[in-house]
């Protein structure tokens, strides 16, 4: 699978957590993917959520694993600069 088609498939696991997330107030940013290990950012109240660790792992990791069974870890990283 080539760089693109693994950006599409995380994108698009991302689009099917967001509306999850926004409804508490939160959002994410696909921020990077490097050697299967997707980094991400999350935005609004996921910054400060008490159980935000809880939804990257259970929620959105293991969604982007559905779509992308390759990716090995999914990171929060803050202040980056978000892949295009």
């Amino acid at each position: 699978m080539s760089a693109k088609e693994l950006k599409e498939k995380v994108e698009k696991a991302l689009e099917e957590i967001r509306p999850f997330l926004m409804s508490d107030g939160g959002n994410i940013s696909l921020v990077d993917i490097e050697n299967n290990i997707v980094k991400v950012q999350l935005e609004g109240a996921c910054i400060s959520c008490s159980v935000n660790q809880m939804t990257l792992t259970n929620g959105v990791e293991a969604t982007i694993k559905r779509h992308a069974p390759q990716i090995e870890k999914v990171i929060e990283v803050s202040q980056q600069i978000k892949v295009n």
